[in-house]
């Protein structure tokens, strides 16, 4: 009876051991003694008994500051067992990220040499294809020292420097940003970062896209993510990542191209109806048009703009500047 109780004793402080640097490594701040008892669910003298141990026995890089832990820099979290279907599901991750990146980054190359070799082996195969495909496209060393930059801010919650243009203006400006959140999206092969940002004359969240970054520097000023911000929710109505008051956009759809369109949830708005006829009707709420735009436009005629009466108007326009365009008797040679 002792024996199996000390073997569930040990199998729960082995449990606590692996717990600890996940907790630590998601409060960029640190955390107390008291805070990872709490946590674990033990009194503080077990957890500085822990905390012991995996400095001294597990060689785990702690730092100390004050009375909070914190882990250095340069620690990586172990290697994770993945079962057969996990090990598919996180192939097809892979492949429908490597699909919409656009540049090499040899970041995201360790990273998945490092998955590859936690898979199964034809699984694993097709992973390092992908990672050859990623080494032959093109490489941007600047951009990889503002992705390298804005990634150390974001995880250690420390304000950032840029010096960024917007597609509307035609030169730089600087910002003072504490980064919330980076995200990607599919719409240009592009990566954004999203966060409270301060500049003469203007401020609030605002999201700049990594590839318009002429410069990004590190500060040591520390920030904290508001309590109440939901970046989940802010997204919730954006195509991709550009938010602002929702308009309800209203689709007629032919019936050629019906089924393909009720087979995908395209946004969580979404309300889709048949019409007579065999087309169907599709209603969302889109906090911006922008980026909605180009995906409409991919249905060519087998799409109607019904509403907004301003979005209607573009695609009108958009279908007289192609029939200009096709219908020219002049051709280039």
């Amino acid at each position: 009876m002792r024996q199996g109780m000390a073997s569930a004793e040990s199998i729960a402080r082995a449990v606590r051991l692996a717990r600890i640097p996940f907790y630590l490594q998601s409060h960029p701040k640190g955390l107390t003694t008291r805070e990872l008892a709490d946590l674990c669910g033990v009194c503080s003298r077990t957890m500085q008994r822990d905390l012991n141990a995996l400095q001294l026995d597990l060689k785990l890089p702690l730092v100390q500051q004050k009375n909070r832990y914190l882990l250095s820099g340069d620690f990586s979290l172990p290697p994770v067992s993945l079962s057969l279907y996990e090990s598919v599901a996180l192939f097809l991750a892979t492949r429908l990220l490597l699909r919409q990146v656009d540049k090499s980054n040899p970041h995201l190359e360790t990273a998945l040499a490092k998955i590859a070799s936690s898979l199964p082996s034809p699984v694993a195969e097709q992973v390092k294809q992908g990672i050859a495909d990623l080494r032959s496209r093109r490489k941007d060393t600047g951009y990889i020292r503002i992705y390298e930059q804005l990634a150390l801010a974001w995880t250690t919650r420390r304000k950032v420097r840029l010096r960024y243009r917007s597609l509307q203006s035609s030169e730089f400006r600087d910002w003072l940003l504490e980064p919330y959140y980076l995200e990607m999206t599919g719409v240009g092969f592009s990566s954004y970062v999203i966060g409270h940002a301060v500049r003469e004359g203007k401020e609030g969240i605002l999201t700049f896209k990594l590839d318009r970054i002429q410069r990004a520097r590190l500060t040591d000023d520390h920030f904290d993510i508001p309590e109440d911000l939901d970046i989940g929710r802010l997204l919730s109505s954006s195509w991709g990542v550009v938010w602002g008051e929702d308009v309800e956009v209203v689709l007629k759809f032919s019936p050629r191209v019906t089924r393909r369109v009720r087979e995908s949830i395209w946004h969580p708005s979404q309300v889709i109806s048949r019409l007579p006829g065999g087309g169907c009707l599709m209603k969302l709420k889109i906090g911006s048009l922008m980026e909605i735009t180009p995906w409409i436009r991919s249905w060519g005629p087998d799409v109607e703009v019904l509403a907004p009466e301003s979005l209607r108007r573009d695609f009108s326009q958009y279908a007289a500047e192609l029939h200009r365009i096709y219908n020219s008797e002049e051709r280039s040679g």
